[in-house]
């Protein structure tokens, strides 16, 4: 038997990359899937290759969330999970970032996150079988980062928002649990989207290798297999709680020795 057999999700900003690795493993688990994305061709390609169902959907839009939770419903009568991934990245320090932008980014990066728990909880409760809810945060939830002011204030409300929930669902004992997970460097599309650093392409494998202990870069199914173990009742003792798949980023530093 899989992991998630009889089990129904949500996967956000599920097209590619982390989200799509989630889709993949929670699906090979045995779960039903309602993604939801932006980009609806590779969106639509991945429902069909996991069996599941593919919603255009821009999570910042209030409007549009009443029908992802139909959709999980209505196709598969219930809804167990939620892993609220869909975020962006915008680099440069907050003195040159324009209002526009860090509105932008906190509108996916946090109210997204917000609306996504707002609606998928009474849907988890209707179905009355308990849940999983994972926000996606960071590593730059975790600590500062220079050139990343903006994006570390939404992945930092991530986390505590995880954790506040995590408290309203325990204190409602309704036996939905509440789970942050904080990806390190991870090497997936993002890095083409991002600004060159000095002129050249910003690289995962030069980047991790000066500064990750472990050397190299994450691959998006180590974050997708943690995301797993958090939907899945290994993880039934777990709320409120941090996990961190970074390949030692925040734990220090190493120096390594020459032979």
């Amino acid at each position: 038997m899989g992991l998630l057999d009889g089990k129904v999700g949500i996967i956000t900003g599920a097209a590619s990359g982390i989200g799509a690795a989630t889709a993949r493993t929670l699906a090979r688990e045995g779960a039903k899937l309602v993604l939801t994305d932006l980009d609806d061709a590779a969106g639509q390609a991945l429902a069909a290759e996991v069996g599941g169902v593919y919603l255009h959907h821009d999570v910042t839009e209030e409007d549009g969330w009443p029908a992802v939770i139909a959709a999980a419903e209505t196709a598969f009568g219930r809804l167990d999970i939620m892993v609220a991934n869909a975020g962006i990245g915008i680099m440069g320090s907050a003195i040159d970032m324009s209002l526009a932008s860090w509105r932008r980014q906190m509108a996916i990066n946090v109210d997204g996150v917000f609306l996504s728990v707002k609606y998928c909880i009474p849907a988890m409760r209707r179905a009355g079988h308990g849940g999983s809810i994972v926000m996606l945060s960071s590593v730059a939830g975790l600590r500062g980062s220079a050139g990343l002011a903006g994006y570390s204030a939404t992945k930092g409300a991530v986390r505590l928002f995880a954790k506040s929930m995590a408290l309203e669902c325990a204190q409602a004992d309704d036996g939905i649990r509440v789970n942050s997970v904080h990806p390190g460097i991870i090497a997936t599309p993002i890095w083409g989207k991002l600004p060159p650093g000095a002129n050249a392409p910003l690289d995962p494998d030069k980047i991790a290798a000066a500064s990750v202990p472990l050397g190299k870069p994450g691959q998006a199914k180590e974050i997708a297999d943690g995301i797993l173990f958090l939907c899945s009742d290994m993880s039934s003792h777990v709320t409120g709680s941090e996990l961190v798949i970074d390949g030692g980023l925040t734990a220090g530093r190493i120096t390594r020795l020459g032979s």
